[in-house]
C-alpha cells in the first residue's frame, strides 16, 4: 500500500497516513493528490481499519499547500476537473472516523485536507492559513465552504480575504483545531485520541458522523427527525445490544459492527 510519497502505518485498529515530500514541506502536486486519493480508499476499505489519522512527514510541516510550479501554467479545465477536490471530498465522505494531525504548517490546500477530517489536532509550533489570495487564486477544495461552516462566515471570510497565518492556539480559540499539543507530544496525543474513538461501535460511529453531516445542512426540525429515525435504527442492531449489556455486566464491549 505505501509508495514514495504516501505511506501507511498501521497501529492497532488505526490507520496513519503520511505525507512524505518533506523537501517541499509536504506541498501536493496532482500526481500526490491522485496517490493519496487512492491510497486513503485502499485504507477505508479495509474493515481492520476504524478510524483514520492523516499527517505530514517530518516535524516542520502537515501540508504548506498545493506545489505552485504544477499550478502556475494550469487550464481552467485542469483545475475544474482537478484532483484536489476529488480527493478531499473523497476524504470528506469518509465512512470512518478522521483525524488531522498537523505537525507544522498547514496552508492553502493543506488547510482544506485538514478542514475535510473531521477533527483537528495540532503541534504547539503548527501555522494555518488559507493563503490563496496571496498569490491571486482562490481556495478550489473547499475551503470558501468548510472554513466558513467550521468558524463562522465572518472569521472565514477574513482569513480567506487576508490570507493570513494564525498561531495553533489562535487556531483553537476560533475552533479550527480541537486541540493543541507539544511538538513532541503530538503523535501520542492522536494515536490516544484515535484508539478512545475505535473503540467505539464502527456502526454507531458511521451512523454518527452521516446524522452530524447530513442534519447540519438542513433545518433543526428536519435534522431532528433525521436523528430520531437514525437512534430507532440502532436500536436493532447486535453492537447496542452488546453495549448497554457490557456496561450493565461491567465489562468491556465487544463490537462487531452489526
Amino acid at each position: 500500500m505505501n509508495s514514495s510519497v504516501i505511506q501507511v502505518e498501521r497501529k492497532g485498529k488505526l490507520a496513519l497516513i503520511i505525507i512524505n515530500r518533506p523537501e517541499v514541506h509536504n506541498a501536493l502536486d496532482v500526481p500526490t493528490w491522485g496517490e493519496l486519493s487512492k491510497v486513503f480508499g485502499e485504507v477505508e476499505s479495509n474493515p481492520s481499519v476504524n478510524v483514520i489519522l492523516i499527517t505530514g512527514a517530518g516535524n516542520k510541516a502537515f501540508v504548506a499547500g498545493a506545489d505552485l510550479n504544477s499550478l502556475y501554467k494550469r487550464s481552467p479545465l485542469e483545475t475544474f476537473e482537478g484532483k484536489l477536490p476529488r480527493a478531499i471530498t473523497t476524504i470528506a465522505k469518509s465512512k470512518k472516523p478522521t483525524i488531522a494531525v498537523l505537525n507544522g504548517y498547514t496552508m492553502g490546500g493543506g488547510l482544506e485536507l485538514a478542514l475535510a477530517c473531521d477533527l483537528r489536532i495540532a503541534s504547539e509550533n503548527a501555522k494555518l492559513g488559507q493563503t490563496e489570495s496571496n498569490v491571486g487564486i482562490l481556495p478550489g477544495g473547499g475551503g470558501t465552504q468548510r472554513l466558513a461552516r467550521l468558524v463562522g462566515v465572518g472569521k472565514a471570510k477574513e482569513l480567506i480575504f487576508t490570507g493570513r497565518v494564525i498561531s495553533a492556539e489562535e487556531a483553537k480559540n476560533i475552533g479550527l483545531v480541537n486541540q493543541v499539543y507539544p511538538q513532541e507530544k503530538l503523535l501520542e496525543e492522536a494515536f490516544f485520541l484515535g484508539e478512545s474513538i475505535a473503540k467505539k461501535s464502527p456502526l454507531i460511529l458511521r451512523i454518527a458522523k452521516k446524522v452530524i453531516d447530513e442534519g447540519i445542512e438542513i433545518n433543526l426540525s428536519a435534522a431532528l427527525e433525521l436523528e430520531s429515525f437514525a437512534q430507532s435504527f440502532v436500536f436493532t442492531t447486535d453492537d447496542h445490544v452488546e453495549g448497554i449489556g457490557a456496561f450493565l455486566e461491567k465489562r468491556q464491549p465487544e463490537y462487531k459492527g452489526k
